[in-house]
């Protein structure tokens, strides 16, 4: 897993398709709604830690772009 892509298709295996439009938004709701998956034990730890990993990175880029406003 090495992209956000790979998390959305993750995410995907589970049903959960996630796109409000608001690329940091998607990304937030991305990340509870791995949470969610991690504690009922559906996701392996080492998938939740890479994902988490990616999208707090992403979440943090597009917090500087907007910062940059």
């Amino acid at each position: 897993m090495k992209t956000v892509y790979d998390v959305q298709q993750l995410l995907k295996k589970f049903g959960t398709i996630i796109y409000i439009g608001d690329r940091l938004a998607d990304l937030e709701l991305m990340e509870e709604e791995l949470k969610q998956l991690y504690q009922s034990q559906l996701v392996d730890p080492k998938d939740f830690q890479m994902a988490l990993l990616i999208l707090r990175q992403e979440i943090q880029i597009e917090k500087d772009k907007l910062n940059r406003l």
